[in-house]
């Protein structure tokens, strides 16, 4: 596999991610006679349009679609550090682009409703933190295990769709900070935004701290450091 088709389909699966997710928040704001329903939809949307980017692009790429993956498949030594540079500057572009769109079809406002925001920055952090965490581990071990077979591509949309969940009312439900990053560029709603760069990438740190100590059995990470260090001084 060629290195830009790896990188296109990181643009394209972001696409379709942050685009059919966003598209939905845009419906439930124009048709507000969904009242609660709409908490339903937007979780299922975004699990479903990750479903469809893993189908479409995620045996080309491995299907990250989200700088918080990507770290931690990096952490692990799945992912070089080029590649991690690389596969980040793809999520973004693809996201953006998404965003782009949305703007194209509608208003600078209609972006800027698909923006993730808080109320509470501490309770916003924390959730980015931990659910980045929860699906980080999932994908980690549905990725590399052979005990779960196809059933990995449901898995983890599934995972997503119960993070929105439980996130949206709190958080808004990042967990991803090129979803985060676009409507907050394009719509220019920047407030609290370090939120959701810091607390997903907290949360893929942790996430595989956890899947090295419980799955793989490994207590002392001074290896696995030096061996991350090591490949980042190389490429540098």
């Amino acid at each position: 596999m060629k290195d830009w088709q790896k990188y296109l389909a990181e643009v394209f699966g972001t696409f379709t991610l942050v685009f059919l997710g966003s598209l939905t928040v845009v419906g439930v704001f124009k048709a507000p006679d969904l009242g609660s329903g709409g908490q339903i939809v937007v979780p299922f949307a975004f699990g479903l349009a990750l479903l469809a980017g893993l189908y479409a692009f995620g045996e080309v790429s491995g299907g990250h679609f989200n700088p918080a993956v990507s770290l931690a498949m990096f952490l692990d030594r799945r992912l070089g550090a080029a590649d991690l540079v690389s596969y980040w500057a793809s999520q973004i572009i693809g996201a953006v682009l998404a965003s782009l769109t949305i703007l194209l079809a509608f208003t600078k406002q209609d972006v800027a409703n698909t923006a993730t925001t808080h109320s509470s920055t501490k309770t916003a952090l924390v959730i980015e933190i931990a659910l980045t965490a929860v699906f980080v581990l999932v994908i980690l071990q549905v990725t590399k295990s052979g005990t779960y077979g196809s059933t990995a591509l449901i898995a983890i949309p599934l995972t997503l769709v119960a993070i929105h969940f439980a996130a949206v009312p709190f958080s808004g439900s990042s967990v991803n900070p090129a979803r985060s990053f676009a409507p907050a560029l394009v719509g220019h709603v920047w407030s609290g935004f370090w939120v959701y760069v810091v607390g997903p990438l907290a949360g893929a740190v942790i996430g595989w701290i956890i899947h090295t100590v419980v799955a793989k059995g490994d207590l002392d990470l001074r290896d696995d450091v030096a061996a991350i260090a090591g490949e980042v001084h190389s490429e540098g």
